[in-house]
């Protein structure tokens, strides 16, 4: 009789090495396959972009400086070489011819006017544009005219004439009785003329822009009305006139 043959077990496999220790977290070996690839941050583009807009800021402003630089050292060496200054005014001579009031508040008036322009400089010409001739008594226009546009040469006097009028202008009740008040006292009717044009200056024969000017002279006195045989001439002894640069930016003048 034969024997039986029993097949062999088989044997039992190891568990894992975790199941031995199923208390412990996995390490980072065991997270991460050493063969995953490094961490390269990222080149920052919005960085960039701002050291850049910082640079052109900086250039710009250092542009802007050195023109102002460049601007103030020409100026200053022309100040210096030629010695600029501003050409003076007077009134020579101021006559009221008509002053008449009618009973509806119209001004009708008559003035003959000598100013005496003065241009100090030994190198700079004076190119004047038609001056626009106003004169007040206290603030109220009395009388406008034009002298026309002239070339002031260098070292020069030149005495320039015009004829100041108004005719039918209205004015207020307020206004008259002023002016009424101020012929009939002791100290008489305060005049004031104002010229305003505007001039470029010719240098070496170049020609600067154009700029404004306004003259103001104030310290004139009318102490008698005029006469059917003879005009009243003001007292100009005390006029002192002032020259102002007017520089217009967009909409203000300064």
């Amino acid at each position: 009789m034969a024997d039986r043959v029993y097949p062999t077990a088989k044997p039992a496999t190891a568990a894992p090495a975790t199941a031995a220790n199923p208390g412990f977290p996995a390490t980072k070996a065991q997270l991460y396959s050493n063969t995953r690839p490094a961490y390269r941050p990222q080149p920052h583009h919005r960085r960039r972009s701002r050291s850049r807009c910082c640079s052109c800021c900086l250039w710009i402003i250092f542009l802007i400086l050195l023109q102002l630089v460049i601007v103030a050292a020409l100026g200053a060496a022309f100040y210096v070489f030629y010695r600029p200054h501003r050409p003076s005014f007077s009134v020579t001579s101021l006559k009221l011819q008509t002053l008449n009031f009618t009973t509806n508040s119209h001004l009708t008036s008559s003035f003959n006017l000598n100013i005496t322009a003065r241009n100090p400089n030994k190198k700079l010409v004076f190119i004047y544009n038609p001056m626009a001739i106003s004169i007040f008594s206290n603030d109220v226009d009395i009388g406008d005219g034009i002298i026309p546009s002239f070339v002031h040469g260098k070292k020069n006097t030149t005495l320039l004439k015009a004829k100041i009028a108004s005719s039918g202008k209205e004015l207020q009740s307020s206004e008259v009785s002023a002016l009424k008040a101020d012929i009939k006292s002791k100290s008489g009717l305060p005049l004031k003329v104002r010229l305003d044009t505007k001039v470029r200056v010719k240098v070496l024969g170049l020609k600067t822009p154009r700029i404004g000017i306004r003259v103001k002279c104030e310290g004139i006195r009318v102490t008698s009305l005029p006469t059917a045989k003879a005009p009243a001439t003001a007292s100009t002894s005390n006029a002192k006139c002032k020259v102002d640069v007017r520089v217009k930016i967009w909409k203000w003048t300064l």
